[in-house]
């Protein structure tokens, strides 16, 4: 058996520092989750769809919206880092269940990680700097390393700045298409037009998947549970007021985009928003946009890692990886160990493959998370704890559990290869770890 949460202070030595206030909180998780899925992914959506982009958008908030109320309530019922892996463990009573959710939560943040480091060296960064890519990737996920092991309280400074400067990014692309509108060049009528050809009802479930990865990253603020001051209050908040905000960012930008160029020219190019500020006729700089566009990146690489670090260091607190992986440092009080190793994994994954592929392996991961937790919630309501906390109706995660199947049924048989893979790895790392960990031999 694995040692038990209320214990892992005895583990770690150090606690972690409760720094984040309900505004950081809610801009950690805005910033996380308005990062670079919407710069690069609308003209994808558009060729699923067609022009109505903002339908697939809406459908996801909502599948979004589900599952946010499943981790409100348990955030507030248990509010402990590892997040995931442990309400599997409350739940289910199985080390190894406990242990393969983590794992996807985990495997999902990583891989996000190494993708937006590929985006990051890619064709924005190539507007300031000709570098070869993997090496542009390699440093960026090391400076993001050295930014997360400085301490919590900076790196939610710094996402705080960066949130800002994505946002206006995305607020931009809404005044061009504004401008253009001026113009009398803009069709609006293309926002409500679906692809010919295809099934209208088809088409927006296939695009609600890829609508979906620009809508996670909402998970990744359960790991900071122990670091929220007040969290039974300030986290369910701050968690829907950062969706319902980026919901409202990503519909208009949907029908901006949708206004200002037609599905051909969204669907040819990989920079999709960049090309609708061109052709707005608003006089701004592409460097400049480029730049927000690396910041969106950067910031969404620097949350998810942050995610990734606490919860490898929840996991070793909880037993489900190595001890070590708990160490803390004693000034900074930030898991240094955790850092370098997810950092080390990370840096793997940009060399094998796509950002697509690599998305798309994030999103099969994260909806096996995302069914644990809300399975959890319901398994969880015969287990009633002495403080109040954030509770939802039954219908929620039901219909959350719904919508998870749903998106799976679209998901492509590579990306189950892929994704059965890496679950495959991490059940031979739990096994190693239960036959190295006497502890877990004698229990």
């Amino acid at each position: 058996m694995t040692q038990p949460a209320e214990h892992r202070a005895t583990l770690t030595g150090p606690s972690l520092r409760r720094a984040i206030t309900g505004p950081m909180l809610f801009l950690f998780i805005l910033g996380d989750v308005l990062g670079a899925g919407v710069y690069a992914l609308a003209g994808t959506i558009a060729g699923e769809v067609g022009g109505a982009i903002w339908v697939p958008l809406l459908v996801a908030l909502f599948f979004a919206m589900l599952t946010a109320g499943s981790y409100a309530e348990l955030v507030t019922k248990y509010p402990h880092a590892g997040a995931a892996s442990v309400f599997a463990e409350k739940a289910f009573k199985s080390p190894l269940i406990s242990f393969l959710v983590g794992f996807c939560m985990l495997a999902a943040a990583v891989t996000s990680a190494a993708g937006l480091s590929l985006a990051f060296a890619g064709d924005y960064l190539a507007a300031f700097v000709d570098v070869p890519a993997p090496l542009a990737a390699m440093v960026f996920l090391m400076v993001i390393a050295l930014l997360n092991a400085r301490g919590i309280k900076e790196s939610l400074g710094a996402n705080m700045v960066m949130t800002v400067i994505e946002v206006s990014g995305l607020l931009l692309v809404v005044v061009a298409a504004a401008w253009f509108l001026r113009s009398g060049e803009a069709n609006l009528a293309r926002a409500v037009e679906f692809k010919p050809g295809v099934n209208p009802m088809l088409a927006v479930l296939g695009a609600a998947l890829l609508a979906f990865y620009s809508f996670v990253g909402f998970e990744t603020s359960a790991n900071l549970a122990e670091e929220i001051r007040d969290v039974r209050k300030v986290y369910p908040r701050a968690l829907f007021a950062a969706l319902v905000a980026a919901g409202i960012v990503y519909m208009a930008v949907g029908v901006a985009a949708s206004a200002v160029l037609p599905m051909e020219q969204l669907v040819a190019t990989s920079a999709p928003l960049l090309e609708v500020v061109k052709a707005s006729g608003l006089d701004i700089p592409p460097r400049v946009f480029a730049f927000i566009a690396l910041v969106a990146v950067a910031n969404g690489a620097l949350l998810t890692m942050i995610m990734a670090s606490r919860l490898t260091y929840g996991m070793a607190c909880l037993g489900l990886l190595p001890q070590p992986l708990a160490n803390v440092l004693a000034k900074r009080r930030t898991p240094w160990v955790a850092i370098v190793a997810t950092t080390l994994v990370a840096i793997v994954l940009t060399q094998t493959g796509t950002l697509a592929a690599l998305a798309e392996t994030v999103v099969l991961l994260l909806l096996f998370v995302f069914l644990s937790t809300n399975l959890a919630v319901l398994v969880l309501r015969r287990d009633p704890v002495g403080e109040a906390h954030f509770r939802v109706p039954t219908w929620v995660p039901v219909l959350a559990i719904v919508s998870c199947l749903v998106l799976l049924s679209q998901q492509s048989l590579d990306t189950w290869l892929r994704g059965g893979g890496l679950m495959l790895l991490g059940a031979v790392l739990y096994a190693c770890n239960r036959m190295a960990t006497p502890l877990a031999k004698a229990d």
